[in-house]
């Protein structure tokens, strides 16, 4: 790993990412973008890897945006600001394609770059104490289409516009008004919760679960845009699947069923 400040972690067919910075509430510098593409790339090739969980060290932020601590290294001229947006939008364009579930996990701060990373996840589960804001109109910051269309996709233009021109904070009850979080918990049962949660995916047929992924994915886009095809071949790869015939025999012999992901 090029950086600490990132951690990959697997316990069984659950696989974790966590930023690691929590003297700067988890803030991401180039390095940590840069770790994380190598980290979901590992999580990409590993076949027992099913489910994947994205947190924050400790239990004062997930993300708190870019590490402005870095701004003079990493950002400070026009080629600099260039490569530093490119992997930035590597590693989301990288998690936002992963076949595999992806869940954030989110306590305290979620700010900024924070949103961003929690937007390419599936599943956005947070504590009650987390807090979201994207404060690009107090800094001055243009914000990509990317990033836009990803919001904009989740929560509608309304909110979005919301979050956008206030700046400001949103608890966690707020966020699951707008539809940006899923659930919402006691932030002491949070972490508890999560693991049992991706602990039912992970034991639910990988086929099946990648191939409603994908075509979510694919549904989500313009009609024109659609690969149709692609959506039929992975409804036709489950049920020519073992998993297939593996759940129907379970289903009979009134027992759970041993998914392998062919």
């Amino acid at each position: 790993m090029p950086t600490n400040e990132m951690i990959a972690r697997k316990d069984g067919p659950i696989a974790w990412m966590i930023f690691n910075n929590p003297l700067r509430h988890n803030a991401v510098s180039l390095a940590m973008w840069t770790a994380a593409e190598a980290i979901l790339d590992d999580f990409a090739r590993d076949d027992g890897v099913r489910v994947i969980v994205l947190t924050g060290a400790g239990d004062k932020a997930f993300v708190s945006g870019a590490d402005i601590s870095k701004f003079a290294d990493e950002r400070a001229a026009a080629d600099a600001v260039g490569r530093y947006n490119l992997q930035v939008e590597r590693t989301l364009d990288r998690l936002q394609g992963m076949t595999k579930p992806t869940l954030a996990m989110i306590r305290g701060y979620c700010i900024g770059g924070g949103v961003g990373i929690a937007l390419c996840c599936d599943l956005r589960i947070a504590a009650e104490d987390a807090r979201f804001a994207i404060p690009a109109a107090k800094l001055g910051l243009g914000y990509g289409h990317e990033g836009l269309g990803r919001l904009v996709d989740i929560v509608g233009p309304a909110f979005a516009k919301e979050l956008f021109f206030t700046a400001r904070q949103f608890d966690a009850k707020a966020a699951a008004t707008m539809g940006l979080v899923n659930r919402v918990l006691p932030t002491g049962e949070l972490e508890a919760f999560v693991r049992d949660y991706a602990g039912t995916i992970a034991e639910n047929a990988p086929l099946t679960i990648t191939a409603v992924k994908q075509i979510v994915n694919e549904l989500v886009k313009g009609e024109s845009e659609r690969d149709i095809q692609l959506c039929e071949r992975l409804v036709a790869d489950c049920f020519a699947s073992r998993d297939y015939t593996e759940g129907r025999t379970a289903f009979m012999e009134k027992r759970k069923p041993v998914f392998v992901g062919h």
